[in-house]
């Protein structure tokens, strides 16, 4: 994965590159031309890089390289949806989920290698906190499964807390939608975030993109017995946030509610639910749980879900079921990974 010595030039900014031109006495629009390289034609290798003169590539390659890196692991399953092992630079592994769906293709990307936020019914947050993935890591789960010129929507929402590694994130979000780089649309992109309130107000405040934020609880109490981040940053406090941006046009807010038989799935809890999200124009994603070991919860039924997500249409709250992919590849974020571990 690594190459001795050199630094990677994948996910360096337009800015970032000028200034590694520039210390090479290369010409400055030279970082444009390498920008085009690394994020449109996405190339693997400077000598690909033909309208940069010989001499300068070959001063580029002297302490640079692309960076890119394949997965080390795919698992397929039946309906599509395909689990990529990606290696880090700290020895360890993440994982990459394309999902297709008709005429959408959709990548959910890892931000960080385990987790901090330790939330009770996440695999990853079991295998504790081991490191941010740089920019470079981050982007290159983008361009490095064999379906990245299908795609169409990228999630933030694989293994890690994408606020908590917040600098690269944005970093990664400034390199698909700048004109220099993917220039995708900001309504491609969404980030899933528990609700940590710093890096959410510079996520609202630098971007565009879609915000999906893990609810799974409308009370304090229950939210925080299986989401410790409730003592820091209290669910209220992120939906006050929220209700400040306009999230009716071209931004969405969706709130995330994976729903468990006998815990959060009753009337009481859909009518609270209701009421904390109607000021801010959220919309709701009801999810099935799969299973993962030493966590005694279980899905509720499709009965309680459907008469769950009528409450809350009822209550002018759209409301939709997610179709559960992949369970018959260890769907669960970090299980992949987990196994991949234990086996080693």
């Amino acid at each position: 994965m690594e190459t001795m010595q050199l630094t990677p030039l994948l996910g360096m900014t337009l800015e970032q590159l000028q200034s590694v031109v520039t210390e090479l006495g290369m010409p400055r629009f030279s970082a444009g031309q390498i920008c085009r390289w690394l994020y449109e034609k996405r190339a693997t290798s400077i000598d690909e890089m033909t309208d940069l003169s010989k001499q300068n590539r070959a001063r580029l390659a002297q302490s640079y390289y692309v960076g890119r890196y394949s997965p080390s692991h795919s698992a397929c399953s039946s309906d599509g949806t395909v689990k990529y092992l990606f290696p880090t630079s700290g020895g360890l592994a993440v994982e990459s989920v394309y999902i297709p769906d008709n005429d959408r293709a959709t990548l959910c990307i890892s931000t960080q290698c385990g987790c901090k936020m330790n939330c009770y019914f996440c695999m990853t947050g079991k295998q504790g906190y081991h490191g941010n993935l740089t920019a470079r890591e981050i982007i290159n789960q983008v361009l490095s499964i064999p379906q990245s010129e299908q795609l169409t929507n990228v999630v933030f929402m694989g293994m890690g807390e994408p606020l908590d590694n917040v600098d690269a994130v944005l970093q990664t979000i400034e390199i698909m939608t700048a004109r220099w780089g993917f220039a995708w649309s900001p309504k491609r992109i969404t980030v899933s975030t528990v609700g940590i309130l710093p890096g959410l107000q510079r996520l609202l405040d630098e971007t565009s993109v879609h915000v999906a934020v893990s609810v799974h609880s409308p009370f304090h109490e229950k939210r925080l017995d299986i989401m410790p981040v409730e003592k820091a940053y209290p669910l209220k406090r992120v939906l006050a946030l929220l209700a400040q941006y306009d999230f009716h046009h071209q931004r969405r807010l969706s709130a995330e509610y994976i729903m468990w038989d006998g815990v959060n799935d009753d009337d009481a809890n859909a009518e609270a639910l209701a009421k904390l999200l109607k000021p801010t124009g959220a919309r709701v994603n009801l999810i099935r749980f799969h299973s993962i070991p030493g966590v005694n919860l279980s899905s509720a039924d499709n009965d309680r879900m459907v008469h769950f997500r009528d409450l809350l249409n009822s209550h002018g709250i759209i409301c939709t079921i997610r179709q559960s992919r992949g369970e018959d590849i260890s769907a669960a974020c970090g299980m992949l990974a987990g196994k991949t571990r234990t086996s080693k």
